[in-house]
């Protein structure tokens, strides 16, 4: 026992606790309710998928360390995936670096690429992971909210444009945009790329659900924009793509000096990770587009259920472009905290949701809203759905 009054946890994370995925995960638990709070799916990818898992362990690929970039067959395998999907041109041993998911590759190109006392300006809401990082690296995030305007959430160019001081280092964009569900349009990424060129900034992008996006809605990575290949990092994942979100491979693209910064800072958070994963996942990489067609609109079809039954329930809901959340409006309903909603509803409903407001720097602009995922077996959404209609009598 120390006898210092220095607390343990270092003052840039003693703001942060415990997340708040731990907090409903363990209510769900407790009370036997439906968790529809945390984002991963209740059942495996494709079974071919898996099975080139076993294959690489009984062959003894990756069960030793990989190489740091990764995989030379994972790492191929993506340079051709951006190629094909894109046309992005990225060379397999200097742009492509594989990481222990989306998770490590954000908080790898924070940590490289922030100095203390810069500035990062955020999409709000975000993902909870992205503050934590910015004060990791000593930085000061700075927030540009996203807000509801005819059933989406809208980023505000000019808001965006006022938010960037001198001391701006980086924008961070996610898009397909979790919690919101909200795509950002050709237009607003054209609007995006030419301020960042203008004001000489790097871009960070999480473009982790590249691949769940619904009605027509289209996936454009910015780094395909003018002037965005030399400064923008693009992070993809194979979790929220394959349905393996448990393997933790992702990984990052980008010019070389971009790259090697990342590589420097990963390698010494997970130094490598995944191995037989990585061959596992370059396999995905190259299924059919069918794969993903199928994949989109069985994720759409969970959707319009699930949104579907919180109408009825009484929520207010936006419906989302992409990802595998619904945002709601708890104010019909005659609620406006969040927190307190979530907390009372899986003994109310067994239902577990996160309030949104968990994502905000500014909390009083996401308190009415809270987030459920619908990547989840159809029954398991019926039978939330059919719970939920207690809270509209």
């Amino acid at each position: 026992m120390t006898s210092s009054a220095r607390p343990f946890l270092n003052r840039s994370l003693a703001a942060f606790g415990t997340t708040i995925f731990a907090e409903m995960s363990a209510l769900a638990l407790t009370t036997g309710a439906i968790n529809l709070g945390q984002g991963f799916p209740d059942t495996d990818g494709p079974e071919e998928i898996r099975e080139a898992a076993v294959r690489a362990l009984r062959d003894g690929r990756g069960n030793q360390y990989p190489p740091g970039p990764g995989v030379p067959e994972l790492r191929a395998a993506v340079a051709a995936h951006q190629e094909r999907r894109y046309g992005l041109s990225f060379d397999p041993d200097t742009e492509v670096l594989v990481t222990a998911g989306a998770t490590e590759a954000i908080a790898a190109s924070l940590l490289a690429l922030l100095e203390p006392g810069d500035e990062v300006v955020a999409l709000e809401p975000y993902y909870d992971s992205y503050a934590a990082c910015i004060a990791m690296a000593g930085a000061r995030r700075v927030p540009v909210t996203l807000r509801p305007d005819q059933g989406r959430f809208r980023l505000d160019l000019d808001e965006l444009r006022a938010a960037v001081t001198d001391r701006t280092r980086l924008l961070l964009i996610n898009t397909p945009h979790n919690p919101t569900g909200t795509v950002l349009t050709r237009e607003e990424l054209a609007a995006v790329a030419e301020f960042a060129v203008a004001r000489d900034l790097l871009v960070v992008t999480d473009e982790v659900y590249e691949h769940l996006v619904f009605d027509g809605a289209e996936h454009l990575p910015l780094a395909g924009f003018p002037g965005m290949r030399e400064r923008t990092v693009t992070i993809g994942s194979a979790g929220k793509t394959y349905s393996f979100t448990g393997w933790k491979v992702g990984w990052v693209t980008a010019a070389p000096g971009l790259v090697a910064a990342v590589r420097s800072a990963k390698q010494y958070l997970t130094y490598v990770a995944s191995g037989p994963f990585q061959h596992a996942v370059a396999e995905a990489l190259a299924l059919p587009d069918s794969y993903l067609a199928g994949f989109r609109a069985d994720m759409q079809a969970k959707r319009d259920l699930l949104a579907a039954g919180l109408r009825d329930a009484g929520f207010g809901v936006f419906i989302p472009s992409g990802t595998y959340f619904v945002t709601t409006d708890i104010r019909p309903l005659g609620e406006s905290d969040g927190f307190a909603f979530c907390r009372a509803l899986p003994e109310r409903a067994g239902v577990v949701a996160i309030p949104n407001a968990v994502f905000y720097d500014h909390r009083d602009e996401g308190a009415p809203f809270v987030r459920f995922a619908f990547c989840k077996r159809t029954e398991v959404l019926q039978e939330a759905v059919q719970r939920l209609k207690n809270l509209n009598g």
